[in-house]
Order: C-alpha cells, then sequence, then structure tokens
C-alpha cells in the first residue's frame, strides 16, 4: 500500500514536468520555425508576379512546402536525428562528438564538416532573430504606413531586451514564451481553416505529385523559388541543437500534436486566399486575418519572432558548450541555470556575439525582403552538412551497411543539395553573408584546434613524470644536497589538468625562488554530469611522499566550483592546513608568435588572441585574490 501511495506522486511530478517541457519546447524550440508563415510563401510567389500566378504554381508551391515540411523536419529531425543524441545533447558538433568516440579518432572529413555545420549554424543564429522580427514589424504597415519609419528601431530595441533576459536561463525564458507560442500556433491554423474554403482545390496540395511537378515544370525561375520554399524549414537544425534543453519526447510530441498541424493549415489558407484573390499576393499572411485582427495579430507576431529568435539563440550556446569541450573553442564562462537539466545553460560571450552580429545586420539590410535573400544559404549547408554526418551515424553507431546508409539517405541528401544550389544563386543579393560569417567562425574553431594540439605537443616534449620528479626531489631533501630546495613553512597548492605530470609552474617555482613548502598539494579538477556532487563525496585525496599530496575535487555542474570551500573536507581526512597559510599556484603562459616555425603567422595571431579570451582560472575556481601566485612562462608558437 505504501509503494503504490508513493508511486501516485511520483507519476504526477513525471507528469508535471513533461508537461513543463512540452510547452517550453513549443516556446522555444518550434519559435522559429514557426514564424516561417510570415515570409515564406510570399517571398517563394515574388518571382512570378510580373506575370501573373497561375493556379497550378500556387497549388504546387504549398505542396512543395507541406511536403518539405514532412520529408525534413517529420522525418529527418523529429523521428530519425532526435535519436541521434550524445548522452541527451543534440547539434551537429554532438553528433561528431559522437562518431569520433565510436572511430576513436579525429577522422579528417567529419572533423571538418562538423566545423562547417556549426560554423554556418551560428550565421543562421545571427540572420534568424533580424530577419524574423522585421517581417512582424513590417506588418504594422498594413495598419498604417506611417509606421515605416519605425521598424529598424523597433527591431533593434526588442533585441536589446531579448538579449538582456538570456542570463535568466532558458527554463525561465520558456516559462514566459510557452503560451504565447501556443496562441500563435493556435491563431496562424485558425487565419488558415477560415480560408480554405476559398478554393477548395488548394486540397490538391497534399498529393505529392503536385510538388514534383513544381520541381521539374517551374524552370529557373522554379529553381530561384526553391531558396525561398527552402524557409518553411528554418529552424529544424535549431530543433536538432535544443535537444539537450528539453528532451526528444517533449520535443516531437510538440511537433505532432500542435506545430505541423498548424503549420499546414496556414499554408493551405494562405493558398487558397491567393488562388480566390490574386491581389492578396502582397502579403497573404497578414491578409488571412479579419481587419479587427489585423493589429493583435501584427503585436503577437511580434511576440512570436522574439521567440524564434530564442530558438537560434539557446541552440547558439548549446554549440558553443560542445565547442568548448571538444577543444573548438578556448574556455568560456558557462552558467548552468538548472538544477534538473543539463542543456539548460547561459554563455555570456556567445550571447553578446550574437547581438552585435544580429544589430549590425539589422540595420546593414534595412527590411525583411533584402535580408531574406541572405537566409537560405546558412540552413541548407548545415542541413546538407548534418545528412553526410547522419550517413556515418548510421554506419558506425547503428550497425548499418554502406549501402543501406546509403539508401535511406540519398532521396533525403539529394532534396537538401537541390535546395543549396537554389539558394547558392542568391550568394550576389545577400547569400554572402552567411557564407562569410561561417569562414570566419570554421578558421576560429580550426586556429583554436590546431593550435592546442601544437601546443599539447610542444611542452610534452619537456614533462617531466610527477612520480620520478618527486623521487629525485624528496632523495635531494633526505641527503641535504646542495641542489635541495630550502623548506619553508606552509602549503603550496598546484593546479594542474594532467595530474600524471609535473606541473610545469612547480618547477618554474623551484627554479626561479629555490624553495619548497613543507606541504605541496598536486590539485586537479573535475566536473561530473549531475548537477551537485555530496560534499563528502568531493574530495579524493592520495599520499604521494613525506611532502606530497593529490588532491582530485570532483564538482557536479550545478555546484559552485569554489575550490576553498571544498579544500575544508580535506581536514576531516586528515590533511590540516590554513588558508591563510596557504599559497595557490597558477601557471600562466605567455604565447609568442615566432616566424618560421609552428602555425603560420596569421594563425598564431589569432590563437594568441583566443586565448586571452579565455577566462581567468582564479576567478572561475574562487580562489582567495591575495593567496594566489602567478608565474609566467613565455612560450614560442
Amino acid at each position: 500500500m505504501t509503494t503504490s501511495h508513493a508511486a501516485a506522486p511520483d507519476t504526477q511530478s513525471e507528469t508535471r514536468k513533461f508537461l513543463v517541457l512540452l510547452l517550453g519546447s513549443i516556446g522555444v524550440v518550434y519559435g522559429d520555425i514557426g514564424t516561417s508563415p510570415l515570409y515564406a510563401f510570399r517571398e517563394a510567389l515574388r518571382p512570378f508576379t510580373a506575370n501573373g500566378v497561375q493556379h497550378v504554381q500556387v497549388i504546387g508551391l504549398i505542396s512543395l512546402m507541406i511536403w518539405t515540411l514532412t520529408i525534413i523536419v517529420t522525418f529527418k529531425y523529429v523521428l530519425f536525428l532526435l535519436r541521434a543524441d550524445n548522452d541527451g545533447e543534440g547539434g551537429t558538433l554532438s553528433l561528431l562528438a559522437l562518431l569520433m568516440k565510436k572511430t576513436g579518432s579525429y577522422m579528417p572529413v567529419l572533423f571538418f564538416a562538423g566545423l562547417i555545420g556549426s560554423a554556418l549554424f551560428i550565421g543562421d543564429a545571427m540572420i534568424t532573430p533580424a530577419l524574423s522580427v522585421m517581417s512582424a514589424l513590417e506588418g504594422m504597415k498594413l495598419v498604417t504606413p506611417a509606421f515605416s519609419g519605425y521598424v529598424l528601431p523597433l527591431s533593434a530595441a526588442i533585441m536589446v531586451g531579448l538579449f538582456m533576459v538570456q542570463s535568466k536561463g532558458t527554463e525561465a525564458v520558456a516559462k514566459f514564451f510557452g503560451p504565447i507560442t501556443v496562441v500563435w500556433f493556435l491563431a496562424m491554423a485558425w487565419g488558415g481553416l477560415i480560408h480554405i474554403g476559398d478554393d477548395w482545390t488548394i486540397l490538391e496540395a497534399l498529393n505529392p505529385i503536385n510538388a514534383l511537378w513544381f520541381i521539374t515544370h517551374a524552370g529557373w525561375a522554379g529553381l530561384i523559388v526553391l531558396g525561398a520554399v527552402f524557409l518553411t524549414v528554418t529552424g529544424a537544425e535549431a530543433l536538432y541543437a535544443d535537444l539537450g534543453h528539453f528532451g526528444r519526447k517533449p520535443i516531437s510530441t510538440a511537433w505532432f500534436i500542435l506545430v505541423f498541424p498548424a503549420l499546414g493549415l496556414n499554408y493551405l489558407g494562405q493558398g487558397a486566399l491567393v488562388l480566390s484573390n490574386p491581389a492578396a499576393i502582397e502579403n497573404p499572411f497578414y491578409l488571412l486575418y479579419p481587419d479587427w485582427a489585423l493589429l493583435p495579430m501584427v503585436i503577437l507576431a511580434t511576440m512570436a519572432t522574439i521567440i524564434a529568435s530564442q530558438a537560434v539563440i539557446t541552440g547558439a550556446f548549446s554549440l558553443a558548450r560542445q565547442a568548448v569541450h571538444l577543444g573548438f573553442l578556448p574556455r568560456l564562462m558557462i552558467r548552468f541555470t538548472s538544477e534538473t537539466n543539463t542543456g539548460q545553460i547561459y554563455v555570456p560571450a556567445v550571447n553578446m556575439i550574437l547581438f552585435i552580429g544580429v544589430i549590425v545586420l539589422i540595420f546593414s539590410f534595412g527590411d525583411s525582403e533584402s535580408l531574406a535573400t541572405a537566409y537560405g544559404i546558412s540552413v541548407t549547408g548545415a542541413m546538407v552538412v548534418t545528412t553526410l554526418m547522419a550517413f556515418q551515424f548510421l554506419r558506425s553507431v547503428w550497425g548499418y551497411s554502406a549501402f543501406i546508409a546509403a539508401a535511406l539517405l540519398a532521396p533525403l541528401f539529394a532534396i537538401e543539395a537541390i535546395f543549396l544550389v537554389a539558394n547558392l544563386i542568391k550568394v550576389h543579393d545577400g547569400g554572402w553573408v552567411p557564407v562569410t560569417l561561417a569562414i570566419v567562425i570554421m578558421l576560429v574553431m580550426w586556429t583554436w584546434t590546431k593550435g592546442s594540439k601544437y601546443l599539447k605537443e610542444k611542452i610534452a616534449k619537456n614533462e617531466i613524470p610527477l612520480e620520478t620528479f618527486i623521487k629525485s626531489l624528496e632523495n635531494s631533501i633526505e641527503r641535504e644536497s646542495k641542489s635541495a630546495p630550502v623548506l619553508v613553512t606552509g602549503t603550496a597548492v598546484f593546479l594542474t589538468s594532467v595530474p600524471d605530470k609535473t606541473p610545469g609552474v612547480l618547477l618554474h617555482n623551484l627554479k626561479h625562488n629555490h624553495v619548497l613548502h613543507e606541504q605541496n598539494v598536486i590539485l586537479t579538477i573535475w566536473t561530473q554530469d549531475k548537477p551537485y556532487v555530496p560534499v563528502h563525496d568531493r574530495v579524493e585525496m592520495t599520499r604521494l611522499s613525506k611532502h606530497f599530496i593529490r588532491l582530485d575535487i570532483t564538482f557536479g555542474f550545478m555546484d559552485e566550483p569554489n575550490v576553498t570551500k571544498a579544500l575544508t573536507v580535506c581536514k576531516k581526512k586528515g590533511f590540516k592546513f590554513e588558508i591563510m597559510q596557504t599559497s595557490f599556484y597558477l601557471g600562466r603562459r605567455n604565447l609568442i608568435a615566432t616566424p618560421n616555425t609552428g602555425l603560420p603567422r596569421w594563425q598564431e595571431n589569432l590563437y594568441i588572441a583566443l586565448a586571452d579570451f579565455g577566462i581567468d582560472p582564479s576567478a572561475y575556481f574562487k580562489l582567495p585574490p591575495n593567496r594566489v601566485v602567478e608565474l609566467g612562462e613565455q612560450v614560442a608558437i
């Protein structure tokens, strides 16, 4: 009886948690893809407006949009890629890490594919907020043309507010955005539903043959239109990247019960409206609604586009975290904002970079029509890369043969490749923006990876095994050799990430100061993938010799990495020390670019700048500032 009573609250708690994540996923994950109806159909129709839009073209376009959503979002992302997680994390870099784990090495093709895909996604994360918000605010021109001059400043003001609230965490943002997005999807479904009856032939768009007809008969104009059609699935890559924030089940449930039906109804309604009233081509989304609902829909659309921006911002945070863990970026400050979900994080540096990029794009392009031409390349490029990596996933993780994996993914790859070609046509019209962003970001990650590997190899040549060093040092002290250091009172703590090698800062201290403390601690700090580590399990101490102790401190991802507090646990384990008689030694490398050695000069300078961008370990680990001793060394790269 007790068991059944205990189980009921647990079930209720799990249900409540699932519903919260379901609502949050609607508000964050589907914010981007949920605002595509604002501009996708309008932009796709634009090349045909000069000669008049034909009935068959509208049917073909709507069919192509619905089946693009079905094949790419439903089949590829919701049903397939959401299952290709790496310990609950999704996204291009997560998939790369999983493949690296299975293959046991960096595969050059996969490595660069991961860099390209993640770089394109960051470009998408900058363009989406600018395009979405401007598209919504431009709807006010239908209410009053006098509003035209306020679109840019209002867009910028909204972005300032959005990026300021990111520090509150995804969970807090999702609780606020989720209900609004539910209303947005219901309003979209209503707007489409009341107009499907304008021309019932629009239901022919549900037949995929019409989509195929459009692709094969639209000619050169059709290839241009394909770039706009792909705007219907913008946000799908963010859907995968946000997997760690909400989990597979809430994301997939939200898609099938609300998001997909609402999008389908809205596109069908827009198509029927244009068939019955060709003048609606001007702005088919807003003209779905009666005059009394126009202003409320503009306001609701503006809020929805702010939410769309949130989807790619949270995805960018996840990607940055994965990049740091994989060694593609220097260590950044990452703040965990949830006690129950490791994926809900805030990365201040990424937040600031995205904000600056978005503001520059808003004022550079000036309107959503101009920015839309720059949009598709980053999305299609990232999707093609993900499909290529999915081929290796099917082989190395799920054990499929190369033939079966290729057979399953070839149709999807062909579709995405066609869309990519269609978007590449727009390079001169603004498509160069995401391409340039991707190249810059890829160079940054490649440089950090290459530089770190080179620096590690160079330093490893001079490293001394810790056991050998301690044995030699203790022998010289016992023999009272002339080379033996002077023993001084107190405790010295030497931080290192390689516990079996002698810390460089310890060697420099002996070399320059010729002293050794009575107690010396070789400290390594670890982080586990659970929110909290109990205080009594946090410290593991190993006596190495009379004067040396090895100390491993483990924090949970939600624990404050406060080394000073953690050291108090050592007293219960027999390690006696006074914090005000303890010195914390940190090594600081002063990297120097040298010609004709190591990396190319431009890459050396970039690597040095990135190294300086990393956070200060003394602040990160909450070391007492008046007890920290930093010993620098110059390292030529």
